[in-house]
């Protein structure tokens, strides 16, 4: 057996070796949190606590799994095969199938994921008479049930909850309590439970059947729950009934981290601890292993603003590192450049590896701009814990509509948005529509086309829906020729009704589906501007193509792992890379406009910011953009408060100019010093002065007449070798000149974005020198 105590801190040490009574251990980010919950259960197990008396509480199947190999390694794998470890969901699976005669249930009862749920309620909907009542959508209905359930509400009490009532009937939903109490029932019919029922259906156990509490508390002597800060009601309920005997428990986390209220957590649970365990005991886990000093200290002015928190001061021992360094873009496609440019110098610099590097992102929409800058670069990336940008769901949907609208005998896109969104053409008609094309050897576009379909066997019903469908691409088709990309996609995404669905839903999921809408009009945007300025064409044609070159994967290695990683913040929890880019620090993005509209959503947010600086270990580097894309249109922006938050004694803020052009790469600590300094705080929310960025909306004509200053020159003015400032590219030199007025082009290398060809009647060059 190794002595696996010398491997521990003094403050480790103490948290592993003092297991009788309540224990409330707050770990800092890097501190080594895993390694003490790891090494407390084998402590047990090495003195004589029975392995089926302890119950280990995880939220993934992942850290349970390599918690159980760790602590075989030291007492042997037999007895750590015996802990009952697992995720709150598996290991309360478990005790339902055991006990599912006082509930009711089959012990073989069946576990439906999103899909399953989903489904089912389409069917009561349909059942109801609801379905073609558009406030009434799945998503909205599942997340309602779901929030109900966390908080331990079944449908009789629903109907009585005023709170949840009045939310309905805003949300024109009022069926509401009869659709819980109808998917409730029909759930039981089917001998079926969700993922939240495994929950309530066990504190309902536990509630009305004591005798069965009775039996697991005094079979869990000793209770272990990881990341408390993250668990809901329903889960913090369990845990306190299962400990009231032996009140043997011991809660790991971190408040400063405590980043998931929209999925129900509550932080008030590990704040409250406490309360419920007067005479626990607090062991704080405060020194960083991972990050250098600056990164933990900067992290730590952040976050010491917050009111609600266990205090601790987390330090580090490791090497004092490089300050942070802070960088601001022109534009996002500017800021993309930036981050991929400088990912190029400092693994060359370091000699790192892609996988070294993480760039971490407030909303997964933000993931478009930097997937480009790489495959322009040629730098090999991935996306964690989602999909590319453009193979997201209602990116997929919207690109179907531009395919078919370009070519109506695309099949596959056709099936994809003929009842999307929702207008009444089932699987039965589809099935109708595609045996008769089979048998014609014809598209589906051609069989809703042909004149003779009212012969075909269609109610009057189904065939009104058909034409009206086909109406709708016709219309499409014979504005492609007139209109830009970024004009034609608008016209798409208004009139098929997509836009209007996503906004009518209020639920997270749609959200964020129209905030990856959003960057998909930015992208469209961006493509036909730099086509107009470069003299080639922008239609919709052209925007197809580019997308389908971006989007092919062929050569790539599945095995591969030496990957740039691209993440949402809340994605990067648990996770430390050497060098983590933190981008789009911007008001309204990051703080998110939604939360940053009371003082707990606030905090939140700030605990997002610290948990995403402490993901580096040796180097960060912030950075925001000056403007960015908004529906095409372009918005200024403003850096985020968060910035100012920051000591800037651990900040390299780059000198102030006129221009407030970027650097190319971030400065050294040595040329920093070198430079005047930056006073972040006069420019940032909160403070006395005013902030030099307006936050003006610019309309679709003057965003493409004038830019903050830059205006179309002509080609007489520009010559080459002078120094140039384009909206989103920033400074670059003039190299060529060609052609003859209006036509005159211009070859400018810019410092990030490399060298372009610009139609100068487009390009809103500004002369610098």
């Amino acid at each position: 057996m190794e002595n696996y105590l010398e491997q521990l801190n003094e403050a480790q040490y103490k948290a592993v070796v003092d297991i009788d009574g309540p224990a409330l251990v707050i770990a800092g980010a890097g501190s080594g949190k895993t390694r003490v919950l790891t090494y407390r259960i084998a402590y047990l197990l090495s003195n004589g606590v029975p392995p089926w008396s302890i119950l280990a509480l995880t939220f993934t199947n992942k850290a349970a799994r390599e918690m159980k190999e760790r602590i075989g390694r030291i007492v042997g794998q037999e007895m750590a095969s015996k802990l009952w470890m697992g995720t709150f969901h598996s290991i309360f699976a478990r005790i339902l199938r055991m006990e599912a005669k006082y509930i009711n249930f089959p012990a073989t009862f069946t576990i439906y994921d999103t899909t399953d749920s989903k489904s089912l309620i389409n069917g009561i909907l349909r059942n109801m008479k609801l379905n073609k009542d558009k406030a009434y959508k799945p998503g909205t209905i599942l997340g309602r049930i779901s929030s109900a359930k966390n908080d331990l509400i079944v449908p009789a009490a629903y109907a009585r909850d005023q709170k949840r009532t009045m939310a309905d009937a805003a949300a024109n939903i009022r069926m509401m309590p009869e659709i819980y109490e109808h998917y409730m029932r029909e759930c039981r019919k089917a001998g079926a439970m969700d993922f939240d029922d495994l929950l309530l259906n066990t504190n309902i156990l536990f509630r009305d059947h004591p005798e069965v509490l009775a039996k697991y508390q005094e079979r869990f002597k000793y209770i272990l729950v990881d990341e408390y800060q993250d668990t809901n009601f329903s889960q913090y309920l369990i845990t306190r009934k299962l400990a009231e005997k032996h009140k043997n428990i011991c809660v790991v986390g971190d408040d400063a981290q405590s980043i998931y209220s929209f999925r129900g957590a509550k932080i008030e649970n590990i704040l409250n601890f406490r309360n419920d365990y007067p005479d626990y005991k607090l062991f704080k886990l405060e020194q960083n292993y991972r990050s250098t000093q600056t990164i933990v200290n900067a992290a730590n002015s952040i976050i010491v603003r917050n009111r609600g928190q266990i205090h601790k001061k987390v330090y580090s021992q490791n090497d004092e590192g490089a300050r942070i360094n802070l960088i601001q873009a022109h534009s996002d496609v500017d800021e993309g450049f930036i981050v991929v440019n400088d990912i190029n110098e400092v693994r060359l610099r370091h000699q790192c590896q892609y996988k070294d590097f993480a760039i971490l992102y407030r909303t997964n929409a933000q993931s478009r701009i930097f997937e480009e800058a790489l495959r322009k670069k040629n730098i090999p990336y991935k996306i964690y814990g989602g999909l590319s940008f453009y193979q997201r769901k209602e990116i997929k949907d919207l690109l179907a509509y531009l395919r078919v609208s370009v070519n109506p005998n695309d099949n596959e896109a056709l099936k994809r948005i003929i009842n999307y969104p929702a207008r009444g053409i089932g699987k039965t008609t589809m099935d109708k529509i595609e045996a008769l094309a089979n048998h014609n050897n014809v598209s589906l576009w051609a069989v809703l086309t042909n004149p003779a379909l009212p012969n075909a066997g269609f109610n009057t019903g189904t065939l009104r829906k058909l034409n009206s469908f086909t109406r709708l691409i016709s219309g499409f088709i014979s504005q492609v020729p007139n209109l830009s990309a970024f004009d034609i996609t608008n016209e798409i995404a208004t009139q098929s009704g997509i836009l209007k669905e996503l906004h009518q839903d209020k639920t997270h999921e749609s959200q964020t589906r129209l905030e990856n809408l959003e960057e998909l009009f930015n992208a469209i945007r961006e493509f036909s501007d730099d086509r107009q300025e470069s003299g080639d064409s922008n239609g919709l044609v052209d925007f197809l193509q580019e997308v389908s070159l971006l989007t092919d994967q062929d050569t790539e290695k599945p095995d591969d792992i030496n990957k740039v990683t691209l993440m949402t913040i809340h994605s990067a929890k648990g996770l430390e890379f050497k060098n983590v880019y933190i981008v789009g620090i911007e008001e309204g993005l990051f703080p998110s406009g939604m939360a940053s509209t009371s003082e707990a959503g606030l905090e939140e947010e700030r605990r997002l910011f610290y948990v995403a600086l402490t993901r580096a270990q040796e180097r960060a580097t912030l950075t925001f953009s000056r403007s960015r894309y908004k529906f095409g249109e372009l918005t200024f922006a403003r850096p985020s408060r968060f910035l100012g938050e920051i000591d800037q004694s651990y900040l390299n803020i780059p000198g102030e100019t006129s221009s407030f052009a970027p650097p190319k790469t971030p400065l050294s600590s040595k040329r920093m010093s070198e430079r005047r300094s930056f006073n972040f705080k006069e420019r940032l929310p909160g403070t006395n002065q005013k902030v030099n960025f307006s936050g003006k909306v610019l309309n679709r004509q003057s965003a493409t007449k004038k830019f903050d200053g830059y205006d179309p020159v002509g080609g007489k003015e520009i010559q080459p070798g002078i120094i140039v400032e384009h909206e989103r590219f920033g400074r670059g030199k003039v190299l060529h000149i060609e052609g003859e007025h209006p036509n005159v082009k211009a070859t400018v290398f810019f410092n990030n974005a490399g060298q372009k060809q610009l139609l100068l009647k487009f390009a809103k060059l500004k002369i610098i020198s």
